[in-house]
C-alpha cells in the first residue's frame, strides 16, 4: 500500500500579488525536493513545463491544493519535517489564512492507484465530518497500511 495526502490552504492574497511572491519563487524549489524525495511516487501537477504552476481546481478560488502519493507514512513525514520542506512550512501564517477545521488528510491506496482530486476533496470532508478512521486520517491519528488493507475500501480500490 502507497499513502495519499491531501492539504489545503487558504490564500491571504492571489498568486500574483506582491504579498505571495516570496511563496510563489520558493514552489519551485520545494516541488523539486518533493519530486527527488526518498519515497515520492507522484503528485497532482497543473504543468509539466511550469514548475510554479498551482494546480487549477473548482474549489475556491484562493484555495491551494498540494495532493501527493507517497510510499510511506515515513517517507512524507521525512520530506514534510526533516527536509527544507521544514523551513517553508514554518513560514505559512505569512501566506495563508489560519484554519479551524482540519485542511489535510492521508489514506491508504495500492501500490499503483492514482486517487482522483474529488476522491481527495472527498476524504477531507470525511475527516472533518466524521474524524479519523482508517479511511480519512492525520499524523496524529494515522492507521498502519496493513490495517487499512484488509478494509472494504482498500479491497474495492484494488479491483
Amino acid at each position: 500500500m502507497h499513502l495519499a495526502e491531501l492539504n489545503i490552504a487558504h490564500l491571504r492574497a492571489p498568486l500574483d500579488s506582491a504579498e505571495l511572491a516570496e511563496f510563489v519563487a520558493l514552489l519551485e524549489p520545494i516541488n523539486t525536493l518533493a519530486d527527488a524525495a526518498p519515497g515520492f511516487v507522484w503528485r497532482l501537477k497543473e504543468s509539466e513545463t511550469d514548475p510554479t504552476a498551482t494546480v487549477v481546481h473548482d474549489y475556491g478560488d484562493h484555495l491551494l491544493i498540494n495532493f501527493s502519493v507517497w510510499e510511506s507514512l515515513e517517507s512524507l513525514w521525512n520530506y514534510v519535517y526533516r527536509s527544507a520542506h521544514l523551513d517553508v512550512l514554518r513560514r505559512r501564517r505569512e501566506w495563508f489564512l489560519r484554519m479551524a477545521e482540519p485542511y489535510m488528510v492521508m489514506w491508504w491506496v495500492p501500490e499503483g492507484h492514482i486517487p482522483s482530486l474529488a476522491e481527495g476533496m472527498a476524504r477531507l470532508e470525511r475527516l472533518r465530518t466524521e474524524g479519523p478512521s482508517p479511511e480519512a486520517f492525520t499524523y496524529k491519528d494515522s492507521y498502519a497500511s496493513s490495517e487499512a488493507a484488509s478494509l472494504p475500501a482498500a479491497a474495492e480500490a484494488r479491483k
